[in-house]
């Protein structure tokens, strides 16, 4: 414990000798919230960008036709049989 208060560069209170670990584990408590909070929401905001390019993607590619469609030209039995 002494060794990750260091690392931490943790300084005891005002009248302390030393950290205590209720004093470490608060503020340890808050950064972890703090950080989860804001993870959830970073994920949020890539999966929504995520989400949005996906569907360009399908509006793209159901804009481009896989088949073209020719006119039909009068050059069958039935054209020649009708004039």
């Amino acid at each position: 414990f002494l060794e990750t208060t260091a690392y931490f560069c943790m300084k005891p209170k005002m009248g302390e000798k030393e950290v205590s670990p209720h004093s470490f584990f608060s503020i340890w408590h808050e950064f972890s919230s703090d950080f989860k909070d804001f993870w959830k929401k970073e994920n949020k905001l890539i999966l929504q960008e995520r989400v949005k390019e996906a569907e360009e993607v399908c509006r793209q590619k159901k804009g481009k036709s896989l088949y073209n469609i020719r006119p039909k030209h009068d050059s069958g039995i039935v054209s020649k049989n009708c004039s």
